[in-house]
């Protein structure tokens, strides 16, 4: 039996059994290997994230994470190491998310050997210098206090969204508080009680060697014994009715982000049937998607609007959606991208009555073929590359999926219905009791507004078709039922405190 022969059957052999292990405690390798790929990618999944953040110490596993990837280690100072990878065209990053935390780099085959020691030592050997944790804990303070308030009004109105519908519980925001409080000692423990073997699954991608693997596999054999208390699923409490979140500030524009849980992981047939109607409903970054065609494309009052049933951080920077991002709580969120302030009244209930006929009338024979036959080509594109490809299948373990979740999806677009889509709809999506998170100026005046049920009616710029028009004076009037103790209003300078 040849080397060559023996490595593709022991890949066979840890694909086949990962495909039957289906459960997030399997810490066997997740291998896609791709002969001829010239670059090796290496994901290594930690099985932590923002959800073990101590009480009142919320950002520790955020500095801990950036003290790996950008901070010195015992053998190099932060800035050899930037000069020693700048030639080989290579990097390293820790991505932190709630529940995973993904040590990661890319790199050509051909400079493996001089990149690899670089790599194992910022995971194996960080310095935890006070002047690195200096730097990374103020950029981490100066993103949550001016960057994040002042400068994303779009990234602000999900963060209070989400911490509003997850306060109290793990999922919870960092706070300024919290990271203030984090000292370099605090985030050596985290390290050494979160980055341990027990808690390490392998992923490596592209033209890695056997011998690479088991190289690989017996460094990381370095990292601490530990099995950290597991964190249990997030209980959020209940929404009842519309809840308001006005956020004050001096903003130019109003960005909205509304949203509420769903009780839904991807790899059920019922998943991939809401996330077509969600497709339908607003794909992310596609202007073919129906609130994008209401509010953006027939009326002109933003740049676009986008529904989602996963969590998808950044999503103005990226198209595709993002991996190793996983979460066992999920929510249906709509992104209503900065619209001008005196539309945005309007612009919210168009959004809600949009989402109500979904609910209620679920989706035309016609929206669903042409929706299905859009994603079992669009989702081609989900990913491009051996890389992300690699992260996929490391959320394949996550959710302890039977099989490749890029393959089901397509196949599920062959054999999905539209009675199968419309079930889905009545059962995970409503319209009465949902988060709203508005960023704005003259919160007062459109609490008012919001509670007495004014109508919004709205005047363009250029003129609309008499349907727009007609349909204009429908969404003016259409009820937003607000109870005033459901409407409050908080300063910008405010959040995040503690």
């Amino acid at each position: 039996m040849n080397a060559t022969f023996r490595f593709g059957l022991g890949i066979f052999l840890i694909m086949t059994l990962n495909m039957n292990a289906l459960s997030k405690d399997d810490n066997s390798p997740v291998l896609l290997p791709v002969k001829d790929d010239p670059t090796i990618s290496i994901r290594l999944w930690f099985k932590t994230g923002s959800q073990d953040d101590p009480a009142g110490k919320e950002g520790l596993a955020w500095l801990t994470a950036d003290m790996l990837s950008e901070g010195s280690t015992t053998n190099n100072s932060y800035e050899t190491i930037l000069e020693k990878l700048y030639p080989l065209a290579a990097a390293y990053s820790a991505d932190q998310s709630m529940e995973m935390t993904i040590y990661r780099g890319r790199v050509h085959k051909d400079n493996l050997e001089e990149y690899y020691p670089l790599f194992l030592d910022g995971l194996l050997r960080p310095a935890f210098k006070e002047e690195d944790f200096a730097r990374i804990k103020d950029r981490a303070l100066n993103y949550l206090q001016t960057i994040l308030k002042y400068s994303s009004d779009e990234e602000l109105g999900k963060a209070v969204l989400y911490n509003e519908i997850f306060k109290e519980t793990p999922y919870r925001m960092t706070t300024i508080s919290g990271l203030k409080s984090v000292t370099l000692d605090d985030v050596k423990q985290f390290y050494a009680r979160h980055y341990t073997k027990n808690h390490c699954v392998i992923g490596l991608g592209g033209g890695f060697t056997p011998e690479f693997l088991t190289r690989l596999q017996k460094d990381l054999q370095a990292l601490p014994q530990g099995e950290p208390k597991a964190v249990a699923k997030p209980e959020f409490e209940p929404i009842d009715g519309l809840n308001v979140t006005i956020v004050e500030k001096d903003a130019k524009a109003t960005a909205i982000s509304l949203g509420f849980p769903i009780d839904i992981l991807r790899g059920t047939k019922e998943w991939y049937a809401l996330a077509l109607a969600n497709s339908w409903m607003g794909e992310h970054r596609n202007s073919s998607s129906h609130l994008f065609q209401v509010i953006r494309a027939a009326r002109g009052l933003n740049y676009g609007d986008y529904s989602y049933i996963e969590n998808f951080p950044s999503g103005g920077q990226v198209q595709m959606p993002p991996v190793n991002v996983a979460r066992r709580q999920q929510i249906f969120e709509i992104w209503i991208r900065p619209v001008p302030n005196e539309t945005r009244h309007f612009v919210l209930r168009a959004a809600i009555r949009e989402l109500q006929k979904l609910v209620d009338n679920g989706l035309t024979k016609e929206q669903f073929e042409l929706t299905r036959n859009f994603l079992k080509k669009y989702a081609l594109h989900y990913a491009p590359d051996t890389d992300s490809r690699l992260g996929y299948s490391i959320d394949d373990r996550f959710y302890c999926l039977n099989g490749s979740h890029l393959e089901k999806f397509r196949q599920m677009m062959d054999e999905l219905t539209l009675k199968d889509v419309n079930q889905a709809i009545k059962k995970h999506l409503q319209y009465k009791n949902i988060k709203i998170a508005i960023i704005t100026n003259n919160a007062e005046e459109l609490k008012k507004q919001l509670v007495s049920n004014a109508e919004s009616p709205i005047k363009y710029d250029a003129p609309k078709s008499e349907e727009i028009y007609n349909e204009d004076k429908e969404i003016m009037k259409y009820p937003l039922k607000i109870a005033a103790e459901k409407a409050k209003i908080v300063k910008v300078e405010d959040l995040f405190i503690q």
